[in-house]
């Protein structure tokens, strides 16, 4: 379990984020097009997870641009943007933003795994059941480079350390 704020709050998240070095868990995750997404979809990528509690906060939408503005200068990596938002949710706000080189998808079927798996469901406070923000960096053979449990859910993460990790 780890400790973040929200608002300044103490909150706690399921448990701790995966290790660097050890295999990336699996997940089941669902686009827009309602498909499930499971990591094995993304062999052979790098693949930055941006997960976050909702597209609907400010900060959930300024890293989902933030990424996406920066997913085109990265060679053989995907971004992709998990929340428990529905994928209609996702869509319409990508479409809005007209963002298209990223995939926004939804842990709203997994019935908690991924944030059990990933340690990023949130366990009390206004946001419990949420996904924490955080950023996982998965290598080409599923091994996890980087993690980021940002600890304000309020608060941008470190892209700059992230996109780092990537070399």
């Amino acid at each position: 379990m780890a400790k973040i704020t929200l608002g300044g709050n103490e909150i706690n998240t399921i448990g701790d984020l995966p290790k660097v070095g050890s295999n990336a868990p699996d997940f089941l995750l669902v686009s827009k097009d309602m498909k499930e997404r499971t990591l094995a979809s993304y062999h052979g990528q790098k693949v930055i997870l941006n997960i976050y509690p909702s597209i609907d906060t400010g900060i959930c939408a300024m890293s989902t641009v933030r990424f996406s503005n920066e997913a085109s200068n990265l060679d053989n990596t995907k971004v992709v943007c998990v929340s428990r938002d529905l994928p209609f949710a996702l869509t319409r706000y990508c479409e809005s933003e007209n963002i298209e080189n990223l995939d926004n998808l939804s842990n709203f079927r997994d019935e908690g795994s991924f944030g059990k798996h990933y340690g990023v469901e949130i366990i009390d406070g206004d946001f419990k059941g949420l996904n924490a923000r955080a950023i996982v960096i998965i290598d080409e053979e599923g091994k996890v480079k980087y993690t980021e449990l940002v600890p304000e859910v309020g608060q941008e993460p470190n892209y700059e350390a992230a996109f780092s990790a990537l070399n």
